[in-house]
């Protein structure tokens, strides 16, 4: 006999504890968000503006932006990504510590951009997994703070005592029931 469906809320419902635990932890994931630059081209003007007075990130805790991949726990990859700079962003993403995301800030990071040629790498998702996708050519300071909020709408979701239990998937869509 088949096991029976159950939806993302009767999951919820079966473990209240752990659910308030999931949500204290993501609330502090998601207040203390510590961004490493990867300003790579014009792009990179754009995220220094929106961490300035006038746009503020830090109103959502995610102001200081960090030196070192070790210090960090999200990338912003903004502006076009060279074959050559690919092996760099990649070992920058691998001396992160879990939990870490990627933000792909700019139509040149997104997919190329304006340069379909060998040597522009076209899309950062190409060698990084991406959690977050912001367009524009390039894209104004409030379009980063948009993309940080649904980062941190997305960070909400997840579920940190499922990977302390053993359970392994962290994500809600890649959950399943216990049995």
């Amino acid at each position: 006999m088949a096991p029976e469906a159950t939806t993302d809320y009767e999951i919820e419902s079966q473990g209240i504890i752990t659910s308030t635990v999931d949500w204290v932890f993501n609330w502090a994931r998601k207040s203390a968000l510590w961004p490493m630059t990867f300003g790579l081209a014009c792009c990179a003007i754009e995220m220094m503006a929106a961490g300035a007075s006038r746009y503020d990130m830090d109103r959502f805790g995610a102001g200081v932006f960090r030196p070192s991949p070790r210090q960090s726990d999200l990338v912003i990859v903004a502006g076009t990504v060279t074959v050559k700079m690919a092996p760099v962003v990649r070992r920058v993403y691998d001396q992160m510590p879990e939990p870490k995301w990627v933000i792909s800030m700019g139509s040149c990071a997104n997919v190329g951009g304006p340069f379909p040629t060998y040597s522009t790498l076209q899309g950062v998702d190409r060698i990084i997994p991406v959690d977050i996708y912001i367009p524009g050519c390039p894209p104004r300071p409030e379009a980063l703070l948009y993309g940080l909020m649904r980062l941190q709408d997305k960070i909400m979701r997840e579920h940190p005592t499922r990977y302390f239990f053993g359970r392994e998937s962290v994500s809600r869509r890649d959950s399943k029931p216990a049995s």
